[in-house]
């Protein structure tokens, strides 16, 4: 890469007090964004969902495991899938860490994929995760939620992601989803989020950002190209 203008350090002083009048405008309407996320209207959840986890058969209800709030990771793992979906695993990598945290501020967090139970346990414990893992293969949360689709979509050509019908080249998508039970233990659904909304999730990418070739994926076929699962990156 070329280096970018080389300056003294008064100049660089004065260009980054710049950028950082413009990173604290960011940062208040990112704060004022979130705050309209957290008034939007909820859905009452009245279908019953069971998914399948190490723990046994555990309704949407119990997912929840004593918190009032939930955040649901769909992971792109389908029924016939070997291990899972690359850019999936790459977040997931970031969700052990911050689990303990979440839980002290009542929040629990699980992932659910529509592959077989056996199947997440193998993989789970191939990538060294410690989340709790749940399968929706019995269910239709993931469907419901935007992130699995039928044959006839795919058929069509056609899928309805990121609330909108567009094309996709799977028959699986990422996505996040939170829930909100309450003393009666009623469940609310107050959020999904899909595609790049899903950047926020992948501390690397936040780090990378920082540095001087950012992402660096402005060649590639597409953004991801050079991501590896953890345990398949060469030397």
């Amino acid at each position: 890469m070329e280096p970018n203008r080389i300056v003294s350090r008064e100049n660089w002083i004065a260009a980054r007090k710049a950028l950082l009048a413009e990173e604290k405008e960011f940062t208040r309407a990112r704060d004022a964004l979130s705050e309209k996320r957290r008034q939007l209207p909820w859905v009452k959840v009245d279908k019953d969902y069971v998914f399948e986890g190490a723990d046994g058969r555990e309704t949407l209800a119990d997912l929840f495991a004593g918190c009032s709030q939930l955040i649901v990771y769909h992971f792109m793992f389908g029924p016939d899938w070997q291990e899972g979906c690359p850019s999936c695993s790459y977040i997931a990598d970031h969700f052990d860490g911050a689990i303990v945290h979440l839980n002290h501020r009542d929040v629990t967090l699980v992932v659910a994929s529509r592959a077989p139970l056996e199947k997440l346990e193998t993989y789970r414990k191939r990538m060294g995760w410690r989340f709790k893992w749940v399968s929706a293969l019995d269910n239709d949360f993931n469907r419901d939620y935007h992130v699995s689709f039928d044959e006839d979509d795919m058929a069509r050509g056609e899928v309805y992601y990121n609330y909108r019908t567009t094309t996709f080249p799977s028959g699986e998508a990422p996505g996040l989803s939170v829930f909100r039970k309450d003393e009666s233990g009623a469940i609310f659904h107050t959020y999904s989020t899909y595609a790049r909304g899903l950047d926020i999730l992948a501390g690397a990418y936040n780090l990378l950002d920082l540095v001087p070739k950012g992402r660096d994926e402005a060649d590639l076929s597409f953004t991801m190209e050079w991501l590896r699962r953890h345990d398949q990156y060469e030397d």
